[in-house]
């Protein structure tokens, strides 16, 4: 991270490219559930508030309507970059927000457009996010792992950071 780019920015970095999140809610048994998402967003906003469309021949609808405490969480390996997101779901009926926000993939899953009778939106409004950014290479990532291995103590790769929202 810059020192120009504030936590909340590199969030938001990390999120927007990464393709797909697991959201992941309560299910009926108590158990919990997961499914990838795609993130609609086009920012985040001041708010932080986190947009998907669902189905609701599913039941992601129904059980956030139960249930709404979520995690969201955004990895992306390749480039060491994690995120885990906890906050609170809703079903929105917001259409102006579903207008704005239907865009050419989402016409794959929900080929009426932003009207089709199967689409829901999702709000996922944040009230915690924390994010692992680590930017050494894999070899100074072994070395450091190997000399903490040795000395027993952590060894301090990349950035965490937990996100005021």
């Amino acid at each position: 991270m810059s020192k120009d780019t504030s936590p909340h920015d590199r969030l938001w970095e990390i999120i927007k490219d990464t393709r797909f999140g697991m959201l992941t809610h309560r299910h009926t048994d108590g158990g919990l559930h997961a499914h990838p998402l795609t993130t609609q967003n086009k920012e985040l906003g001041p708010k932080g508030v986190l947009y998907f469309f669902v189905s609701k021949s599913t039941e992601v609808g129904q059980r956030l309507r139960a249930d709404g405490n979520v995690n969201v969480s955004y990895a992306d390996p390749k480039k060491d970059v994690w995120v885990s997101i906890s906050g609170q779901a809703v079903v929105s009926e917001d259409r102006a927000k579903v207008e704005a926000l239907f865009n050419p993939m989402a016409k794959a899953w929900f080929p009426g457009g932003p009207t089709d009778p199967d689409l829901e939106l999702v709000e996922v409004h944040i009230r915690h996010a924390e994010y692992w950014d680590v930017k050494e290479s894999k070899a100074t990532q072994l070395v450091k792992m190997a000399a903490a291995a040795v000395t027993g103590e952590r060894p301090h790769m990349g950035e965490h950071k937990e996100v005021p929202v």
